[in-house]
């Protein structure tokens, strides 16, 4: 019987599927510079493979629990009334006044003004003491933010006038960020002055992020400059968060915050001074001194309360209220049984905005500018 006929096309061999440009290996240009190119190119490909995330700022590593819920920068004394009055929300733009009294801290009247997209912020602040304020922040790229800011306050009886620039960029890369800082930058006096302030914080696992920040300052072209460093870590579980910074100057300070409920936040904050360290603070001996706050925060459907504790006998507490839509009351009270002293303070805060502003927030998105 005769063969049955083989198709050509089903004979012929299985033609090889071309390369395409993108898939081709780098052409090899030396050999020394080749191992290194791979060793780099192994070590990003391991890294990308852990899923790591961006750990944020040193400056920052602890703000779930310095920001969020102790009173660092919330609590106040004295009466203060706040109006403020949006245009826009995309862009931002707004403005705000702001009187207070029985305080030594505010100033009695003080004008702010905001303006803000997603890529730039500009902010400025005059109060009834002539000092004055501003800051630019502008986003150059999707990871490069650069930011600047001024402040001038005249002289007056109670010393004399002064002024800072400060110029920070931060560089938040897919699981780093880098971040350099100046202050009152000058090579006027023949020499660089100010103080400089670099840090650098790197994700190890998806839980764990270690980094650095060195400080070298120089006050004027007669004095000598000065640097140090510090070593912060950073621990995220499911459920707590904790920090710790090491000073090489004699100073260690934790943070630990965690999660009760949905609604209730507690934070503890510990920060321990090794004084005595050099030779001239020998002669009187060593004096350690430490501070540790316990603090807690409590949401409600219209309300967040905020109180702490420290180890120097000093209770605080401050509450915030939303009696309207747009007005909200704040409560602040503060007691110290050691010193024997006590302080209050009371604000309201009134919101101006018309109905078609509060009907775009609805439909259009706020601008996001770099804070």
């Amino acid at each position: 019987m005769a063969a049955p006929p083989v198709d050509e096309k089903l004979a012929a061999p299985l033609s090889t599927p071309p390369i395409l440009p993108s898939t081709l290996p780098p052409p090899r240009t030396n050999r020394f510079t080749d191992s290194i190119l791979d060793v780099f190119r192994s070590f990003q490909d391991r890294r990308a493979a852990l899923g790591l995330s961006n750990p944020g700022t040193v400056d920052r590593i602890a703000h779930e629990v310095q920001r969020d819920v102790l009173l660092n920068n919330i609590t106040f004394s004295g009466l203060r009334a706040e109006l403020n009055k949006s245009f826009s929300i995309s862009p931002l733009f707004q403005i705000s006044h702001a009187f207070s009294t029985g305080s030594q801290y505010l100033s009695p009247y003080t004008f702010l003004a905001l303006y803000g997209t997603d890529n730039f912020l500009c902010q400025a602040q005059l109060d009834s003491d002539s000092t004055f304020s501003a800051r630019f922040n502008t986003r150059l790229t999707d990871r490069l933010t650069f930011k600047s800011n001024v402040q001038m306050s005249p002289a007056s009886m109670g010393g004399p006038g002064a002024s800072q620039l400060s110029l920070e960029q931060d560089y938040n890369g897919a699981d780093f960020t880098a971040q350099l800082k100046s202050v009152n930058p000058s090579i006027l006096e023949g020499s660089l002055t100010g103080m400089f302030i670099g840090s650098y914080l790197q994700s190890i696992t998806p839980r764990l992020s270690l980094g650095l920040e060195g400080v070298w300052q120089r006050p004027g072209a007669e004095d000598l400059p000065n640097a140090a460093v510090s070593y912060a870590a950073r621990y995220r579980s499911d459920e707590w968060i904790g920090s710790l910074q090491l000073l090489t100057q004699g100073g260690l300070q934790g943070s630990y915050w965690r999660r009760l409920t949905d609604k209730v936040e507690t934070g503890v904050d510990v920060n321990l001074q090794f004084a005595g360290l050099n030779s001239a603070a020998m002669m009187g001996g060593m004096k350690n001194e430490g501070l540790a706050v316990l603090g807690a925060k409590y949401e409600f459907s219209r309300s967040i309360f905020r109180a702490q504790v420290d180890s120097q006998g000093k209770i605080g507490c401050v509450l915030e209220k939303m009696v309207a839509p747009l007005v909200r009351v704040t409560f602040a009270g503060e007691m110290d049984h050691w010193k024997n002293a006590a302080k209050i303070g009371l604000a309201v805060s009134i919101e101006n905005s018309s109905e078609e502003l509060m009907e775009q927030q609805d439909k259009i998105s706020p601008a996001s500018p770099p804070f």
